[in-house]
C-alpha cells in the first residue's frame, strides 16, 4: 500500500484577539456545512457549497497545500457526488448546446488522470484537453501538506507516501517517471529515505514504542520496544498478564514450526484460506488478550485488521510476525493462480520518498502539461520548493486546462461521435462536448455519472470498494519530548489512532529536516475506520460511514489527547507544542485488491470485477488504480496508458 489516498485556516495554535484556532476551525466548518446543505435556487441543495477558504499566507491568495483543517475529502468536494448517489437532480439534465469543446476531457485530476492527459497529448500534440477535479487541489490521493512554523517550511505527504509497488514498475510507468526527470535508483542513491543508518535525527537516537491505552488495557503505559531481538523483556512493563506476555514473546521468537508436519507444497494454499487472526490463535498460540497487540497491525496495509486478511498475505509483506518457523520460499503461485499480496513473492519495485510523497509526481505532471504553473525545465529536486501558480491551471488559451472544484455530474455518448458532459462549478452547471473522455475518478461513482452503462458493468464498478483511511499531519513547534523519550514512532495497538511517527525529511532541493529538537517538525498519524468481523468490503463501507460522521474536532482532540498521554511525562504540552493540524480524510482511499478470504475471482480471471468494470463504453474509457485492482501509483499510470490506448488504438498496458 501507500506506506496508497488524505478547510480551516491558521498556521499557529491561536489567532488574533484571543480567538482560538480550534474555535475558528469549528466555526468555519459549521458555517461551510450550513451553506452546503442550504437551499439553492433551481439546482438543489447539494450545489449551495461554501466557497473555498483562502489561506492568509497563500501566494496570490491561492495555494491549497498550505490549507489546514479538514483536507482530502474536504467540505465542498463530495456533496454533489452524494446527491447524485441519492438520486437528486444537480444539473445533469442540462439542455442546450455545449459551451466548450475539447478533444479530451479527463474526469479526475489524480496521477492517473494527469498521466492520461499526457499520454493522449503524446499522440495528439495539438489536442485541447480539459482535466476536471472535484477537490480544490489536484493530485487525487497524492496530496501535499505544507506548513510555515517560525520561519521553517515543513512538508509532508497527505496521502500517497512514495514510489513503491509489490511488482517492478512497467515500461510505461517507469518511462513516465523518467520523462519527468525522476530516476528512482539515482535519487535513492543520492538522497536516501530520510532515515540515518544509526537511527538518529539531528544527532538524537530515536527508537520505537507501543502505547497501551487504559480504555483497552486497564492503564496507560508507553513501552519502548527493541529494534531487534525478543520482546519479552520490553513487555514486562506492559499492562498484560504474564500469560499474554509469554504468548507474544514465543510468537516473536518463532523457534518452532507453527504448521508442524504439514507438507511444504500445501502450506501456501492453506494460508490463503485462513485469516491472519485465526492463524495467530490456532498456530501462533495467542489468546484474546495477546491478540489485542496484533489485531490492528495490518490496518496500515489494507485498512482492515487481522481478521480481514488471509495469513498468506500477512506472510507476503515480510513484516508481520508468526512466520519465522515456516521457512516458506518466495515466489510461486497457489490455487487459481493467486500470489500473496506484499513483497515476498517478487521482491517489489524500486522505491523513493519525496518530502511530499507522490505529490511531486503530480506537480511535475501538471508542470509538463500546463505552461506557467512552474518555471520551465524544472527538475524534481528544484520542484520541491519551486513556486507554483495555480492561476495558470485553467487559463484560457492553454492547450491543457485543469479546473478545480468542478465535479462532473453526467456523461453520455452522442449518437454520432463524442461525449456530452455536464459539470458544476461555483453552483452553476455547464455543458461540455468532448471527442473522448477518460473517467479517472474512483470507480464507484462512475455508474452515477454514466447512467447508460450496461447493468453488468455498473455492478462490477460497485464491487471496487475503496478502503477509507485518514492521514493526519501535526505541525510541532519543537520535538523535545520525543527526543527526551528517545522515540521516533509510537504504535497504538487499540487506540483511535493506529500510529504516530516523526517525519524524517529527505534532504533534497533545499528542503531539509530539523537541526535540533528545538526546531519545528511534523508528526504523521494514521486513523483507519473499520468494522472487525465483517468481510473486507463491508468493513470498508462501515468504516466510510464512521469516517464521514466524525468531525474535525474529534480528530484534533484525539491527536492532542493521545500525544499528551504518551509523551506528557517527557514534557509534551499540546497547547504549547502543537502549531497546526491538517486532517487528510479519504473515505475512498486505497484501491481494493484481491483478497483470498472474500473474493471469488482472482486478478487474471476475465470476469474479475475490475476487468468488467473498465470496459470501454463508446468514447468513454476508464482509468484509476482501482481499475487495476492495485493500490499503487504504477497501477494508476498503467491504467491511464490502457485507457488512452483503448480510445486511440495503442497497445494495452500491463493488466
Amino acid at each position: 500500500m501507500a506506506s496508497d489516498d488524505h478547510s480551516a485556516n491558521g498556521l499557529t495554535d491561536s489567532l488574533t484577539d484571543g480567538f482560538s484556532r480550534r474555535a475558528f476551525v469549528r466555526s468555519t466548518t459549521a458555517a461551510g456545512a450550513t451553506l452546503a446543505t442550504g437551499l439553492a435556487t433551481g439546482l438543489g441543495s447539494a450545489l449551495a457549497q461554501a466557497a473555498p477558504a483562502l489561506h492568509p499566507v497563500e501566494p496570490g491568495g491561492l495555494y491549497p497545500p498550505l490549507r489546514t483543517g479538514m483536507r482530502g475529502a474536504h467540505p465542498g468536494s463530495f456533496e454533489v457526488a452524494h446527491a447524485l448517489r441519492d438520486g437528486e437532480q444537480v444539473g445533469q439534465a442540462l439542455a442546450g448546446p455545449a459551451s466548450e469543446t475539447y478533444d479530451l476531457v479527463v474526469v479526475g485530476g489524480g496521477i492517473s488522470g494527469l498521466s492520461a492527459a499526457l499520454f493522449y497529448q503524446d499522440r495528439h500534440p495539438d489536442a485541447k484537453i480539459l482535466i476536471l477535479d472535484n477537490h480544490d487541489d489536484f493530485g487525487g490521493h497524492a496530496k501535499r501538506n505544507e506548513f510555515m512554523v517560525r520561519g521553517h517550511r515543513l512538508i509532508l505527504n497527505g496521502g500517497t507516501a512514495g514510489i513503491e509497488s509489490p511488482t517492478p514498475y512497467s515500461a510505461q510507468a517507469d518511462g513516465l517517471l523518467r520523462r519527468l526527470g525522476i530516476d528512482v535508483p539515482a535519487l535513492a542513491a543520492r538522497y536516501g529515505d530520510g532515515e540515518s543508518e544509526d537511527g538518529t535525527l539531528a544527532g538524537v537516537h530515536l527508537g520505537r514504542a507501543a502505547f497501551f491505552d487504559k480504555e483497552h488495557f486497564g492503564r496507560d503505559a508507553l513501552v519502548p520496544l527493541p529494534e531487534e531481538g525478543p520482546l519479552g523483556d520490553a513487555l514486562a512493563q506492559a499492562p498484560l498478564s504474564p500469560a499474554a506476555r509469554a504468548q507474544i514473546a514465543a510468537l516473536e521468537a518463532g523457534a518452532t514450526d507453527p504448521l508442524g508436519a504439514m507438507p511444504m507444497a500445501q502450506r501456501k494454499d492453506y494460508l490463503s484460506t485462513i485469516s491472519y487472526r485465526d492463524y495467530l490463535m490456532k498456530h501462533g498460540g495467542l489468546g484474546e488478550e495477546a491478540l489485542l497487540f496484533y489485531q490492528n497491525r495490518p490496518l496500515g496495509w489494507w485498512c482492515v485488521g487481522a481478521d480481514g486478511i488471509c495469513a498468506l498475505d500477512a506472510w507476503g509483506t515480510g513484516f508481520f510476525p508468526g512466520f519465522k518457523g515456516l521457512k516458506l520460499e518466495k515466489g510461486g503461485t497457489m490455487r487459481m493462480g493467486y500470489t500473496p499480496r506484499g513483497f515476498a513473492s517478487t521482491g517489489g519495485s524500486y522505491d523513493f520518498h519525496f518530502p511530499d510523497g507522490n505529490a511531486t509526481i503530480a506537480r511535475l505532471l501538471v508542470a509538463r502539461l500546463i505552461p506557467g504553473f512552474m518555471a520551465p525545465g524544472i527538475t524534481p529536486e528544484q520542484s520541491i520548493l519551486a513556486p507554483c501558480d495555480y492561476g495558470a491551471l485553467d487559463r484560457p488559451g492553454n492547450a491543457v486546462r485543469l479546473r478545480l472544484s468542478t465535479p462532473c455530474v453526467h456523461a453520455v455518448n452522442r449518437d454520432g461521435a463524442g461525449v456530452d458532459l455536464v459539470t458544476v462549478h461555483a453552483q452553476k452547471p455547464n455543458k461540455i462536448a468532448a471527442r473522448h473522455v477518460v473517467m479517472a475518478c474512483w470507480s464507484m461513482i462512475v455508474p452515477y455519472l454514466v447512467p447508460s452503462l450496461p447493468a453488468e458493468q455498473k455492478a462490477a464498478l460497485h464491487e471496487l470498494v475503496k478502503e477509507p483511511l485518514v492521514y493526519v499531519s501535526v505541525a510541532l513547534d519543537n520535538w523535545r519530548a520525543f527526543a527526551k523519550a528517545g522515540l521516533g514512532s509510537i504504535q497504538f495497538p487499540q487506540a483511535f489512532y493506529h500510529s504516530a511517527s516523526l517525519d524524517r525529511p529527505v534532504t533534497i532541493g533545499g528542503h531539509q529536516g530539523p537541526r535540533s529538537p528545538d526546531d519545528p517538525i511534523l508528526v504523521h498519524l494514521t486513523h483507519i475506520p473499520h468494522q472487525p468481523g465483517l468481510p473486507e468490503h463491508d468493513q470498508s463501507r462501515a468504516g466510510r460511514a464512521q469516517l464521514l460522521a466524525t468531525d474535525l474536532a474529534r480528530f484534533e482532540d484525539e491527536a492532542r489527547d493521545l500525544l499528551t498521554r504518551a509523551l506528557g511525562p517527557h514534557g509534551f504540552d499540546a497547547t504549547r507544542d502543537i502549531a497546526a493540524i491538517t486532517v487528510n480524510r479519504w473515505p475512498h482511499g486505497y484501491a481494493p485488491e484481491y483478497n483470498a478470504l472474500w473474493d471469488a475471482r482472482t486478478d487474471d480471471d476475465p470476469a474479475a470485477p475490475h476487468r468488467v468494470a473498465r470496459r470501454p463504453f463508446g468514447a468513454i474509457a476508464l482509468a484509476n488504480s482501482d481499475t487495476g485492482r492495485a493500490a499503487y501509483t504504477d497501477s494508476a499510470i498503467d491504467q491511464a496508458w490502457r485507457a488512452v490506448g483503448e480510445l486511440l488504438g495503442t497497445p494495452a498496458a500491463p493488466a
